[in-house]
This record gives C-alpha cells, sequence and structure tokens, in this order.
C-alpha cells in the first residue's frame, strides 16, 4: 500500500474558482485544485503556499482550514497498481499577488479562472468537487459525505 499527505488550495473569487489543467499520461487534461504532496518536514501549511505559488505563479494566503479528505484507491484503479490512500487537506485560500503562468517544467499545463457553475461540465479530478463541497457547507466535521473514487469525473 502506498500513502500520500497532500494540501489542496480552494480559491473562490465571486463567483470563480482557481484551478489548475494538468496533462495526463494518456493524453488529453484535466482541471484539479493547485496543490500537491507535503514534503518531509513540512508543514502543509507551507505546503499549499508553496504548490500554488508553483502550479500558478501567485501569492497566496491561507483564510482557514475548510477540511480533511482520505480515500483509498483500490489497486485495480491506482496508477502505481498498489493500494493507495491520499489524505488530502483542503485549505481556503486567497490570492494576494503574481500573475497566472503555468508550472515552469512541472504537471501542470495552466491555471485558469473558472465560472463555478461550469465546472460540473468539466472533466476534472474528484479533489474539485470534494473541495468546492467543503467551501459551500463548511461541515463543523471538515468532512463531506465520499465522492466516488476512480478517475476523472466526466460529463
Amino acid at each position: 500500500m502506498s500513502f500520500r499527505l497532500a494540501a489542496y488550495a480552494v480559491c473562490i473569487d465571486g463567483a470563480r474558482v482557481l484551478l489548475v489543467r494538468c496533462g495526463q499520461p494518456s493524453g488529453g487534461t484535466n482541471l484539479s485544485l493547485p496543490g500537491g504532496r507535503v514534503e518531509h518536514a513540512e508543514d502543509p501549511v507551507d505546503a499549499v503556499i508553496r504548490e500554488v505559488a508553483e502550479e500558478t505563479g501567485c501569492d497566496a494566503v491561507v483564510e482557514r482550514l475548510l477540511g480533511v479528505d482520505s480515500r483509498v484507491i483500490p489497486a485495480a484503479e491506482a496508477r502505481s497498481g498498489l493500494v493507495h490512500q491520499n489524505v488530502g487537506i483542503f485549505y481556503q485560500v486567497r490570492i494576494t499577488g503574481g500573475v497566472l503562468r503555468p508550472e515552469p517544467n512541472g504537471e501542470t499545463a495552466e491555471p485558469v479562472w473558472i465560472p463555478i457553475p461550469d465546472v460540473v461540465h468539466l472533466r476534472r479530478s474528484s479533489l474539485v468537487d470534494v473541495g468546492l463541497a467543503l467551501a459551500r457547507t463548511r461541515p463543523a466535521t471538515g468532512h463531506v459525505p465520499s465522492v466516488p473514487v476512480g478517475g476523472l469525473v466526466q460529463h
């Protein structure tokens, strides 16, 4: 079994959310939240700020913790072929400066502001749905009902 701790940014400005286009090994792109792996000995708050800067070119501040999502991906559906657990920490962030640009030499092809009502029609990671649900409902437990796992949400 593999394990990953990650921090994700939910940045909402009015009726838009900041997402990143990520290239896929099979071709095409999907949308995801800015964020990624928390490095060894790194604070998750520092990780999410670093990831926003790396993937979007923007400076950000964390405004609040939204919640935590833990999911186990069966071996048959995991890229590695091994059972994988991903624990994602979701933060509400605000952009404070910088200019949107693609991640240099990275997996992120392009950061984009997307109208929130349009997100449901786009090919995206289930992380987007989790982050938006946490931002919308702000549950006291910091947990929303499970979003189906197993690839991209496609409509």
